[in-house]
């Protein structure tokens, strides 16, 4: 695609997006969703005047791979409360390791037998879509704390699970994806597990190596921004293109690390910091969720629409499950502080699923057998997500704000 015809659209995009914003506002909606009805309405307007974007699914793996996900990986691990965190990690750690793999095997199962279709939809593709609905994301929250009293701990915990969950869910993505273009008749569980260990401790590693390098150039170049831009893709880039392990699990820790530096280094410098890193996650974020709603179907809904009720169905109850037992487990620990009956509602209407869901689909190789299913499973529970779920957060946390305080 030529380079004017990518400025064009992405310029395009962010107008799109700026006038969506107030509308969103004025609807009462989830920017989001606002989002993604913008994008479906704009290409169904581009399609019927006869124009070709020229943008084809081979261009969003990269797109997405190389320049969303790191944005918005590090913009969340940059702003998180890494003290916070620290206190209320075991949760988090439940959430986003074992719990989230029960969630996939879960969902693949529900899926896999709900289907009922082992030829046009394998045992690989339900593991692959149950694995990409299990990242959460909690964009709606934190748009609400920003107009209504929020627990710091509960917006944390949140925040934090949705961060490794993600990157987690990430890794776990590209594993399964690999193995089922290689060979999607067999999974070596043991050998499938070290690769997941080594991707994810090795990008880990690779990212706090660089956040210490950034957070020591910052101290003495005082040019903060520049540096954590470099230090976000530099490590992504490093980690996937060169290291052969996690990039996102690289920019995972290089945020967490280069933000909890600049809070008690050079705090000054935080605040420039903190609204770039806004800004470019504001870009990142609307952007897939205008290309999600530009590839938006309506033979979606009227070929798939068992399989997205199956996923619905399958959001919904794992969260219940992996919440409920995961902070019930955390809770019995020996020091650990207690998780209220109301925190534990909240987190599971609060676990809605949106950019990494999206940005995952948005990246799946054609050549995966049932891909389209995928596709529409996870569109069908995203939509769920942010035209049902989300508009139920703002009226419960007002309900409950008295004892969440």
């Amino acid at each position: 695609m030529p380079i004017s015809s990518v400025a064009l659209i992405v310029m395009a995009m962010l107008l799109t997006a700026l006038l969506l914003e107030p509308v969103a506002r004025r609807l009462h909606l989830p920017f989001s969703a606002a989002l993604v009805a913008g994008g479906f309405a704009g290409a169904q307007l581009i399609v019927s005047a006869g124009f070709d974007t020229g943008l084809r699914w081979y261009h969003f793996h990269d797109l997405v791979f190389f320049v969303f996900l790191p944005a918005l990986i590090f913009e969340s691990a940059i702003h998180l409360n890494a003290r916070l965190l620290l206190r209320n990690l075991l949760p988090v750690l439940l959430l986003a390791l074992p719990f989230l793999l029960v969630s996939t095997l879960i969902t693949a199962a529900l899926l896999y037998y709900g289907i009922g279709h082992a030829s046009g939809f394998p045992w690989i593709t339900a593991l692959i879509c149950g694995a990409l609905l299990a990242a959460t994301d909690p964009v709606a929250v934190t748009d609400i704390a920003k107009r209504l009293p929020v627990p710091k701990r509960l917006l944390t915990m949140m925040e934090g699970e949705s961060l490794t969950n993600d990157a987690t869910t990430i890794v776990l993505f590209m594993l399964l994806t690999g193995v089922a273009i290689t060979d999607s008749n067999h999974i070596d569980l043991a050998s499938a597990g070290w690769e997941f260990l080594v991707l994810a401790f090795g990008g880990l590693g690779t990212g706090l190596v660089v956040g210490v390098i950034a957070g020591w150039l910052t101290q003495r170049l005082q040019q903060p921004v520049i540096t954590s831009l470099l230090a976000a893709y530099g490590a992504y880039l490093l980690a996937e293109t060169q290291l052969h392990v996690s990039g996102i699990m690289a920019c995972l820790a290089c945020g967490l690390w280069l933000g909890h530096s600049l809070e008690i280094t050079t705090a000054e410098h935080r605040p420039s910091v903190s609204e770039w890193w806004e800004n470019l996650g504001w870009i990142a974020n609307s952007a897939l969720f205008l290309l999600a709603g530009a590839t938006v179907t309506l033979n979606m809904f009227e070929e798939r629409w068992l399989a997205m009720l199956i996923g619905i169905g399958a959001a919904l109850l794992t969260r219940l499950i992996s919440v409920w037992s995961a902070c019930s487990l955390a809770s019995a620990i020996p020091g650990q502080q207690k998780i209220s009956g109301d925190f534990k509602l909240f987190m599971t209407i609060g676990g809605l699923r949106g950019a990494v869901t999206l940005a995952l689909v948005l990246s799946l190789p054609t050549e995966l057998e049932g891909w389209w299913t995928v596709q529409a499973t996870a569109y069908g529970v995203v939509l769920f997500s942010l035209f049902i779920q989300a508009p139920l957060i703002e009226p419960l946390l007002m309900r409950l704000n008295r004892r969440l305080t």
